[in-house]
């Protein structure tokens, strides 16, 4: 299986409190979109999109709410099978993918937290960590090529996230980001070593084609 990989966008929330429905507890939805397509996005070593269509034949079967991708907490939104008793609701768009929780803020005190923070646009974007089945690369040769994703493999959890950006100034930030940034670099020298093994293997073929005459 691909290596589990992570993006950010930065986002507007919809946030809306509601009553369950039996009225005898409060809950925080919260709306976003954690995944955006044909969007160019600057990731240090390269640039990357990711395709219309990444999503058609993507595991979503058990997908988790987390904060900042801490896969210790308790998830602050499921969903399972993507269906409408989960608390997390997944909708692939023209655009993207949107998003929609439910969160449990009178008797979880992370949630309400959460809601808040979002509520008052301290934390206003989302992330998933997610693997890739399918890419393609644009000016390998150049300094700064571009990565085109054409097929997710499975989404394991989407975040609400407090740094949304890779591209950060601050050296606190940036050592956050440090993980993705080495990740995005050892993708583009994996692709720039198959390219040149490729073109290799081409050239010796012309050259044996050659021999033959």
């Amino acid at each position: 299986m691909s290596d589990k990989v992570t993006r950010a966008y930065q986002f507007g929330f919809e946030v809306e409190r509601r009553d369950a429905g039996d009225g005898d507890r409060a809950v925080g939805r919260i709306t976003g979109k954690p995944i955006v397509f044909e969007r160019r996005t600057n990731l240090g070593p390269f640039d990357e999109i990711i395709s219309a269509g990444a999503l058609d034949e993507t595991d979503l079967r058990d997908v988790a709410l987390l904060v900042n991708h801490n896969t210790d907490m308790v998830p602050l939104a499921r969903s399972r099978n993507n269906n409408e008793n989960s608390t997390m609701q997944l909708t692939v768009v023209e655009d993207g993918m949107e998003m929609r929780a439910d969160l449990d803020i009178e008797r979880n005190a992370t949630a309400a937290e959460t809601y808040s923070a979002v509520d008052r646009g301290d934390i206003d974007g989302m992330s998933f960590m997610f693997t890739i089945d399918g890419d393609e690369w644009e000016d390998l040769e150049s300094d700064h090529p571009t990565r085109r994703i054409t097929r997710i493999g499975k989404v394991f959890e989407t975040s609400l996230v407090t740094w949304p950006a890779y591209q950060q100034t601050s050296v606190e930030t940036a050592a956050r980001d440090r993980a993705a940034l080495e990740s995005a670099r050892a993708a583009l020298e994996s692709a720039r070593a198959e390219a040149e093994a490729e073109a290799r293997a081409t050239k010796r073929a012309e050259i044996l084609e050659m021999l033959n005459f």
